[in-house]
């Protein structure tokens, strides 16, 4: 175990405010995960059976992984290869370090063309573009449009916009535009949960999300919200380790690690809240999947008093989610590339927006003139399948298990318990999550692996 003293007194940049430090970390962890994947898993597994183990799993493999990361980070006020540096850990640690930044391209790779999806949807929502058009329309639509050049062009711009604002660094940049996004984000989301719950079948859908079935919970189920939970609070990935690395020594570690635990779930059961009875009171099937956002709710709207509205601002808040979630993934690679390669800021991120570029047009035409060609040796998936599966599956997992492992079996324990009790001594939560770390965690994420391959 390392028994280095870590030097606090760092040059490096700090978020100003509490508000800063949960509207960054929570918007890191709030994505389209939340407001696209969580209703269709939630949808395809039963409703509140899922809905009670996914908060199951989010106490008890969320928050000590939170946790785990907000101790590395703020010991240190590092990244990945700075925290090993520090610890004067085996230089094999590395490898995690190099999972994350490669996850981070990846993800912002496929994750940009999904998002630059919903400002073509935004924008056409604004403009009428799916007023009165049939459910086998939109189908026909979205089809036409992930198959043309257009996801080029809003994938760009999408890029674009994250580079203006990590470009702008971590007070004037991340936290400010977090400041707003996340309070904007909820905001909508509420707006939405009211008009929804005054629909004919709201009670229908609200049954379906929390009266829980326990004779419906297969293994499945229980692996897909175990899934649902790691991957929603983007664990195994450095981003909340990377981001406290900009917390001040005054941030009480436990207790931002359930707080960003908690809005992130607070904000996948509204999502439920804002789409089930929608879904109910218009008589679709809440197993409707992944294309539940881009095909059937803007279905949904055109049957809604003010739907074109409704549409218009539902996109809006997706674009939100997803902007939150990328900013954090840049970060990754742009302290990386400051940290290990001493690139100006300015520079790693032009650097890392035009990598992920290159990747993300790939992905984009994964769907068009792309379709046909396979990636060599993965069998039939394409540029964005792949990526999607190679993250999903294999690294945010393979990274989970070697943070908790690291946190839970090499972290020095003074330094651990210092970083969340206050001093050498253990208390009760930080002997509760080290046990976590050390046996829970690592076996429920290993389950997750072995099940997705």
């Amino acid at each position: 175990m390392s028994k280095t003293k870590i030097d606090n007194t760092s040059s490096r940049p700090l978020f100003t405010t509490r508000l800063g430090v949960i509207a960054t970390t929570v918007g890191s962890a709030v994505g389209l995960g939340n407001i696209w994947r969580f209703p269709y898993e939630a949808g395809a597994h039963g409703g509140g059976a899922f809905m009670i183990l996914y908060i199951a799993f989010i106490v008890i493999l969320g928050i000590p992984l939170i946790t785990a990361e907000y101790t590395l980070g703020r010991a240190t006020h590092s990244g990945f290869f700075g925290v090993f540096r520090m610890f004067k850990a085996h230089r094999a640690w590395n490898v995690l370090g190099y999972m994350g930044v490669l996850s981070a391209i990846l993800i912002l790779s496929f994750y940009s063309v999904v998002a630059g999806w919903t400002l073509e949807y935004f924008f056409g929502a604004v403009g009428g573009a799916y007023t009165d058009v049939s459910r086998e329309g939109l189908h026909a639509v979205f089809g036409e449009f992930t198959s043309g050049l257009r996801p080029l062009m809003w994938t760009s711009l999408f890029l674009l916009i994250n580079y203006l604002i990590i470009s702008r660094g971590v007070a004037s940049g991340i936290e400010r535009i977090s400041n707003v996004l996340m309070p904007l984000l909820l905001a909508l989301i509420v707006v939405f949960c009211i008009n929804s719950l005054m629909l004919p079948e709201a009670g229908a859908g609200l049954r379906f999300l929390f009266k829980p079935d326990f004779g419906s919970i297969t293994g499945p189920v229980v692996i897909g919200a175990m899934g649902q939970a790691f991957f929603s609070l983007s664990l195994g990935l450095g981003c909340m380790l990377t981001y406290a690395s900009y917390f001040c020594e005054s941030t009480d570690i436990v207790k931002s690690a359930a707080t960003t635990a908690g809005l992130d779930t607070l904000i996948a059961v509204l999502a439920g809240v804002l789409i089930f009875p929608a879904v109910f009171s218009f008589d679709y099937s809440p197993e409707a999947g992944p294309k539940l956002v881009f095909e059937v709710l803007p279905a949904i709207f055109n049957e809604m008093a003010g739907g074109r509205i409704w549409a218009s601002l539902f996109f809006f808040t997706l674009f939100i989610a997803s902007l939150t979630s990328t900013i954090s993934m840049c970060e990754i690679v742009v302290v990386f590339l400051c940290e290990e390669k001493k690139m100006k800021r300015r520079n790693a991120c032009a650097l890392t927006i035009a990598v992920s570029l290159v990747l993300g047009l790939l992905c984009a035409m994964s769907f068009g003139c792309f379709t046909d060609i396979e990636i060599p040796l993965v069998g039939s998936l394409d540029f964005f399948s792949w990526f999607d599966y190679g993250t999903s599956n294999i690294l945010l997992p393979l990274g989970g298990v070697l943070t908790s492992v690291y946190a839970g079996w090499v972290l020095d324990r003074k330094l651990f318990n210092r970083q969340i009790a206050g001093g050498d001594a253990p208390s009760l939560i930080s002997r509760l999550i080290r046990l976590s770390l050390r046996y829970i965690c690592p076996t429920l994420i290993a389950i997750i692996f072995i099940v997705n391959l």
